[in-house]
């Protein structure tokens, strides 16, 4: 199949979005439509809801029909029981038919540009995991979290939300259903294993501060830190980043 952007024609490399949601009808909306909106032609779509209780399939299968009249566009829905975000990701992977594969929680939302700029990112680099940097709006503030590899490997430079990664990388390296930051389980196994990780530096995700992750408490940060530092410690990182995440989640209990 091909594209046209800026008047040249291209091969069309598939994605896949996949939008895991439970009991989200009051923000599912935004999500889909920003998906919808894509500047990009190519895109199946797959919502994998864990049987919410409210309206949200309701929702969601009101977009079917005109999704799917879209020129190489497909949407479908999945709802039913399941053991947590992680194992929705890990079953839409399983399903999913693109070579790359973006996810886009229920309370988050894509820039137009995002499947056009991470799909002619993988074109020329073939990653086996790239993300953008997003916007992060909160109570307080709204900030840009800038994607980039810094000095220390940290979830301070990594955003789920605006990750594309190779479908085979998530079915190599699934989900360990592990613990709230499996994601960076995920992006860490690749890290360590030598794979090809890319931080693109332009916004193409939104995402509302408030989530599993963001919790503000001394216990939950506490919870944060012993999660993560157990990522980096089970991949035999070294024992400093221990320190290097207590800092981390005092300045993000400060500024949240």
């Amino acid at each position: 199949m091909n594209k046209s952007i800026n008047g040249v024609n291209e091969i069309a490399i598939p994605v896949t979005i996949l939008t895991v949601s439970f009991n989200a009808e009051a923000t599912i909306s935004r999500t889909i439509e920003s998906v919808m909106n894509q500047t990009y032609p190519d895109i199946e779509y797959i919502v994998i809801d864990g049987a919410s209780k409210d309206n949200t399939v309701k929702v969601a299968e009101s977009y079917l029909e005109a999704f799917n009249a879209r020129p190489h566009r497909s949407m479908r829905i999945i709802s039913e029981p399941d053991n947590g975000m992680y194992d929705a990701l890990n079953k839409g992977a399983r399903l999913a038919k693109g070579e790359i594969v973006g996810q886009i929680n229920a309370d988050d939302w894509y820039e137009p540009y995002a499947v056009e700029t991470m799909a002619e990112l993988y074109e020329r680099e073939n990653y086996d995991l790239a993300w953008g940097s997003l916007n992060v709006i909160t109570a307080k503030r709204r900030y840009i979290k800038h994607a980039k590899r810094g000095l220390f490997w940290s979830t301070s430079h990594w955003c789920h939300p605006a990750a594309f990664a190779k479908r085979e990388a998530l079915l190599q390296y699934p989900y360990p259903l592990t613990n709230s930051h499996d994601d960076f389980d995920f992006a860490t196994h690749l890290y360590v294993d030598g794979k090809k990780l890319i931080p693109l530096d332009k916004v193409i995700s939104n995402f509302t501060f408030g989530g599993m992750s963001t919790k503000k408490s001394i216990r939950e940060a506490k919870k944060r830190l012993d999660e993560i530092y157990g990522i980096h410690r089970k991949y035999g990182m070294s024992r400093l980043y221990y320190i290097y995440r207590l800092m981390f989640e005092g300045v993000k209990y400060i500024l949240t």
